[in-house]
């Protein structure tokens, strides 16, 4: 019989790279939650008019990459691609979004895109989000800034560069679009390609996204949005600029900068790596303050970012893999029920524990511990018709001691957390 495999671009995750996502998404959830946030859960699946709304239909998202399919009622579905027109959706169905109130969310979770498999990138990926609805406030942009840059340095991460671009408002971008149009048509459109032949027309934004040599080639040279921007969002923009001079957070000002979803106005941001070959973002966003509106709620700001797991995984400085605070071996198979009941107890104790499920020799039981990383092996050994005997040797030194049944616990637990107090301790 064939052997059935997962398709092109939907990846496994064995430990110990699980182990480095979990890690990733832990420190996410403590760190946003310092900042306000509360964890949202949505559907992977919506109604494909949300993102085509959304995300706007002239983007490669909407146009090439989205797993789109009918329900049995007809209804076109599929899965999301990114997360913020679902959270959104999310708020307006449910009525959260009230006038002079903020609200502040961060998902995690897989996205789907239909793209060829790169380096951090598959089809199925994995998104850390954040959304801040409600604030217009240049404040709102550098604290955004500030959590993105806390959380990239609690995982480990340091040579990244923060880049930052306006990307105007719908009062001003029609004036960029139409001078942009115009830097296309004269600088010889036919070196575009046949997507930005189109988009120079449509929405000549996206023609400065797009990864083609000869379409990165034109684009040189091209007019600068930021000198297109209205008093609004010069103001806007020159406040976030001034803040975050005040701060330690060193930014370059990318004028070229332009985020693939259309929904990006105003502050626009990304986090870029030069470890990780020429796909270096591993994170972005910007504000959206039409977006509401646009997918049926009431007028309001909004902004947010997200960073992709594969990619930050990739960067995060390699961890040792968690050993098992204890291993219990048992002499005897009689004493595999023993054994059974005495992790019961360690475990409700907080402490991991790991024993052998059938009778193997003490010498094959050792090799498991060692595998396990165990700092500790519990033996138990026949003492007579109704007791057992009770040998604790710490794995680190060597050192071999007996003990009661009834100390076993408290006296592990006392000596887990005196050797967890030295490792932390830094060094005199």
């Amino acid at each position: 019989m064939t052997m059935i495999q997962s398709g092109k671009g939907f990846v496994d995750l064995f430990p110990p790279k699980s182990d480095v996502f979990t890690a990733i998404e832990s420190t996410a959830r403590d760190v946003f939650t310092r900042y306000g946030c509360r964890e949202l859960r949505t559907p992977i699946i919506e109604f494909t008019e949300l993102f085509v709304r959304g995300i706007g239909d002239e983007t490669d998202v909407v146009q090439k990459e989205m797993y789109s399919f009918p329900d049995r009622k007809g209804r076109s579905m599929t899965l999301r691609p990114e997360a913020t027109a679902g959270v959104l959706r999310a708020c307006i169905q449910h009525k959260l979004l009230r006038q002079n109130e903020v609200l502040k969310f961060f998902t995690l979770g897989p996205m789907f895109r239909y793209e060829r498999p790169q380096m951090g990138r598959q089809r199925q990926f994995h998104q850390i989000n954040v959304e801040v609805l409600g604030a217009s406030s240049p404040l709102v942009d550098v604290d955004m800034l500030f959590m993105l840059h806390r959380f990239l340095s609690e995982i480990g991460l340091t040579s990244l560069e923060y880049q930052l671009n306006s990307l105007g408002c719908p009062a001003c971008r029609p004036t960029f679009q139409a001078s942009l149009e115009n830097h296309f048509r004269d600088a010889n459109p036919d070196d575009l390609c046949d997507d930005c032949r189109r988009r120079m027309h449509t929405n000549p934004l996206r023609v400065l996204d797009c990864k083609v040599p000869g379409c990165k080639a034109v684009a040189q040279g091209a007019p600068v949005i930021t000198e297109h921007n209205c008093a609004p969002c010069r103001t806007h923009f020159d406040a976030v600029i001034g803040l975050l001079g005040r701060s330690r957070l060193q930014i370059r000002l990318n004028p070229m900068l332009v985020r693939g979803l259309d929904y990006y106005q105003g502050t626009t941001f990304e986090v870029v790596s030069t470890d990780i070959g020429a796909q270096s973002s591993v994170a972005g966003g910007g504000r959206y303050d039409g977006l509401i509106r646009q997918l049926g709620g009431p007028d309001m700001p909004g902004i947010g970012f997200a960073c992709g797991l594969e990619r930050l995984a990739m960067l995060v400085p390699e961890q040792p893999e968690p050993g098992m605070d204890v291993f219990i071996a048992a002499q005897e198979e009689s004493l595999l029920e023993k054994a059974l009941e005495i992790a019961q107890v360690l475990r409700s104790r907080r402490l991991s524990v790991e024993f052998p499920y059938a009778q193997r020799s003490m010498k094959s039981q050792m090799r498991s511990a060692n595998k396990a990383g165990a700092r500790f092996v519990l033996m138990l050994d026949k003492a007579g018709q109704e007791q057992c005997s009770v040998q604790l040797k710490d794995m680190g030194s060597g050192e071999q001691q007996a003990l009661s049944e009834g100390d076993v616990a408290a006296y592990l637990e006392t000596r887990i957390a005196e050797r967890s107090r030295t490792m932390s301790r830094p060094d005199e």
